[in-house]
């Protein structure tokens, strides 16, 4: 079994424009991340999976730059680009880390190739971390399966493909350490707030070549709880987005088979 971690990265965001090429300590925030995902010890690879848009270019630069692979696949259809990365690099299975995730935590990383070995599930959620912390554990077999059930060619919201299609097997990977399990911090960059809470969590930990821990963010934010302050309506505005995010659309044979079934 071959696994692999695909960062999904593209420079088209608009609430924080190039928010992956933000520099925090000299760095981008997507060689910080890629810093990170590093240190995880299961994944035989990491993939920056983006698009072949030109101005995603400057990313597949950083992945050269940073030793690590890349894939330029479709702009708007990311299972088919995460589908067409896997075949390329032959994975089964793919850790999914987002490009605004910059702490995504490797312990977890490896946790969900060990818990996708012992339990062969289509897609792996980890809900109980905070939010820009965990990933998403994808079977490239399943990915396959809902490429071919879709009926949309923007498929950057995907994670309905798999949970509300009934035909995955759908698995939750547990948080049993409850320092860890705060699934209502937000430590993604989507918004200015968020990108200042990051910016204020480096000022506090990080020391040049070496790559502050989870624990140590999460003790950051328990001493100093007036932090999280910084990006507090930061949520807000993410679930009034997404309660704007189209529903996955199906195909008509595959919801007929389905329902009769």
């Amino acid at each position: 079994m071959k696994s692999a971690i695909f960062i999904s990265v593209r420079n088209k965001s608009t609430r924080l424009p190039k928010k992956a090429l933000l520099e925090i300590k000299g760095k981008t925030v997507i060689e910080h991340l890629i810093d990170r995902l590093k240190l995880a010890k299961l994944p035989d690879l990491i993939v920056l999976c983006t698009s072949t848009n030109p101005n995603d270019g400057v990313l597949v630069d950083i992945a050269k730059k940073n030793g690590i692979n890349y894939f330029q696949g479709s702009e708007d259809d990311v299972l088919y680009r995460y589908l067409k990365a896997a075949e390329k690099f032959n994975v089964d299975f793919a850790v999914i880390a987002l490009g605004d995730a910059i702490f995504c935590d490797p312990e977890y990383i490896d946790k969900t190739i060990e818990f996708f070995k012992k339990t062969n599930a289509d897609f792996i959620k980890i809900p109980g971390l905070p939010i820009g912390v965990f990933t998403y554990g994808l079977k490239v077999e399943a990915i396959r399966k809902a490429c071919q059930i879709k009926d949309a060619a923007d498929t950057e919201v995907w994670g309905g493909y798999f949970a509300e299609s009934g035909i995955f097997d759908v698995r939750e990977l547990k948080v049993e350490d409850e320092k860890l399990r705060h699934p209502e911090v937000r430590l993604v960059i989507d918004y200015p707030g968020d990108f200042e809470l990051v910016k204020e969590i480096f000022n506090r930990l990080y020391k040049k070549g070496e790559a502050f821990t989870l624990r140590e963010i999460m003790q950051l934010l328990k001493e100093h709880p007036e932090l999280m302050e910084i990006n507090r309506k930061c949520q807000e505005l993410y679930k009034e987005n997404l309660k704007k995010s189209p529903p996955p659309k199906f195909k008509k044979d595959f919801l007929k088979n389905n329902n009769e079934n």
